[in-house]
């Protein structure tokens, strides 16, 4: 087959690789153009770009999906499919070129997490399985027919990060099956919706935030389903000092710690922090313009004052 690829984080880099090392033949890479980043603003390009550029793969960063010239080099590559994986919508004059049609890769199981973060909200809702879908692209985002899924446990102790280094070859393997798939009369099947699948809004401010209010457990899948990025947060009064601090690593003690719901208090060289449900052990965060550390680390240089409380 020959395939358009279109992608642009990490993530879409197992599948290009995969792709390029099988008996197909990625005629080009359309990836996002390179935008200024860091302090320095420097231009940075994407993990699909320096992929590319490295095996000389035809690559294209096209700033307009529907520009004309972008819509003839894609003609004139007369791929037979394209794939998709971790990229932008694309316009429907885009995704209705190839004969086979376009397929987009969703790292999890169809109609369940519809969105731009499902990787993270799959383990901040502490699931026990997540997975990986392939569906052929259709107007609206992630409700195309179905081509494959597969399945994968998600651990007790799972961050975003050690799911994603499982998702991202999961997902290699099947933009293979599916290659294969649709070279045969494939029947996709169209997602059905119950009206309880949950979704995986783009993460923001407001919703990686540590709510005390939340259960010990929801905290703990935030805090998991945050790290190692975007990292979740709270807000701390630390005397006369308000602090937002990303927390990277905790754990839950069940025992009553006899102290007011939010009190941080330091015991055997462990933050802990009081909550109605037990006690939530802090052990690596970061304070603001400082690098993450481990806890024990951090109470060398710093000490939280007597009643401080989370906000």
């Amino acid at each position: 087959m020959r395939i358009v690829f279109m992608g642009t984080p990490q993530f879409a880099v197992y599948a290009l690789k995969a792709l390029n090392e099988s008996k197909n033949q990625v005629v080009g890479v359309v990836t996002s153009v390179d935008k200024p980043a860091g302090r320095g603003k420097k231009l940075r390009q994407s993990a699909v770009k320096e992929y590319a550029e490295s095996k000389n793969l035809n690559l294209l960063q096209p700033e307009n999906l529907k520009d004309p010239g972008f819509i003839d080099e894609l003609n004139e590559l007369e791929a037979d499919v394209f794939v998709v994986v971790a990229f932008r919508m694309l316009p429907k004059i885009v995704w209705s070129l190839p004969k086979h049609g376009t397929f987009n890769l969703h790292a999890s199981l169809l109609p369940n997490y519809r969105g731009a973060a499902p990787i993270n909200w799959a383990i901040i809702n502490n699931e026990k399985e997540t997975g990986v879908t392939t569906f052929f692209i259709d107007d609206k985002i992630d409700t195309g027919a179905i081509l494959l899924k597969e399945t994968i446990q998600i651990d007790k102790n799972e961050t975003v990060g050690t799911l994603h280094d499982k998702l991202a070859p999961l997902g290699a393997s099947v933009i293979l099956k599916t290659i294969d798939y649709i070279k045969s009369s494939p029947t996709p099947i169209p997602q059905t919706l119950n009206g309880n699948e949950k979704e995986a809004p783009k993460l923001n401010k407001e919703n990686t935030k540590i709510d005390w209010n939340y259960s010990l457990s929801k905290i703990d899948g935030l805090i998991r389903g945050l790290n190692p990025y975007p990292v979740a947060w709270m807000g701390i009064q630390n005397g006369d000092e308000t602090l937002k601090i990303k927390i990277f690593k905790a754990k839950i003690l069940k025992e009553d710690p006899q102290k007011e719901s939010g009190t941080i208090y330091i015991e055997d060289k462990n933050i802990k922090i009081a909550h109605k449900q037990g006690v939530l052990v802090i052990e690596e965060l970061q304070l603001p313009n400082k690098k993450r550390m481990e806890s024990r680390a951090l109470l060398n240089g710093f000490s939280f004052k007597t009643g401080s409380k989370v906000l």
